[in-house]
């Protein structure tokens, strides 16, 4: 079978779908996973608020406001990281404004 432009289209648009549904999939979080803000390493969160950084393994600050990790459900708000001042701060479910 000869290869068409119309053939490449279809299989290239389906590529394209099956590693959105793949990205989707990594993306979401095991039933007993929740987004924690405020205690991911730099270059070790999952994601991020809008307009924050890009998303995984893009935050270059430790325990970057707005940078997320999936934990736990239940134990984020329990989580305590120790910031560069030396102050402590614990885990929050939204982004940390302020």
């Amino acid at each position: 079978m000869r290869s068409t432009p119309t053939n490449f289209a279809l299989a290239a648009a389906l590529a394209a779908a099956v590693g959105m549904a793949t990205s989707a999939a990594a993306q979401a979080p095991a039933a007993d996973r929740e987004k924690c803000y405020g205690i991911a390493m730099a270059g070790k969160n999952d994601c991020a608020s809008t307009g924050n950084n890009s998303c995984a393994g893009t935050s270059k600050a430790d325990f970057d406001r707005g940078a997320w990790k999936y934990v736990a459900t239940g134990t984020c708000t329990n989580m305590e990281v120790t910031l560069r001042d030396g102050t402590k701060r614990k885990g929050s479910l939204q982004p940390i404004r302020g």
